[in-house]
């Protein structure tokens, strides 16, 4: 049979590292959606003499658009999956730690149990009594 190696504060340890690295993803996420536009709009126009609030928009302005849409996705898409990565790892670990200690309890319960003794020829008629 295959023996788990689970060490539960290592497992803590590495899922609170990895919710820190995600807030600081998330945190980066809020920041970009801020800045993304103020640079889009500093990014000038596709028409000579174009001025703000024209309506036209210059080519790094469009692609700043086009970059943000991918990647605003891409960010979400991560942010959930890694989400619930640290969810299931947790809830694994978890279930872990208590299969052992069920497996604890179920061996001192055992352990408690009245003993049953099966005394050879008891209730046979053989110097049993029955």
């Amino acid at each position: 049979m295959t023996a788990w190696d689970i060490d539960p504060a290592g497992v803590s340890g590495v899922l609170e590292k990895a919710g820190t690295a995600a807030e600081g993803l998330a945190s980066v996420g809020g920041q970009m959606q801020k800045t993304l536009p103020s640079a889009a709009k500093s990014a000038g126009t596709a028409v000579e003499g174009g001025r703000e609030g024209d309506g036209t928009q210059g080519p790094v302005a469009a692609a700043l658009g086009v970059f943000f849409t991918q990647w605003q996705k891409d960010l979400t898409y991560i942010a959930k999956r890694a989400g619930s990565s640290l969810n299931g790892a947790g809830e694994a670990t978890t279930a872990y730690i208590k299969g052992d200690l069920d497996m604890a309890a179920d061996a001192q319960a055992a352990a408690l149990k009245e003993p049953k003794i099966d005394m050879p020829g008891a209730g046979t008629g053989q110097g049993g009594g029955k």
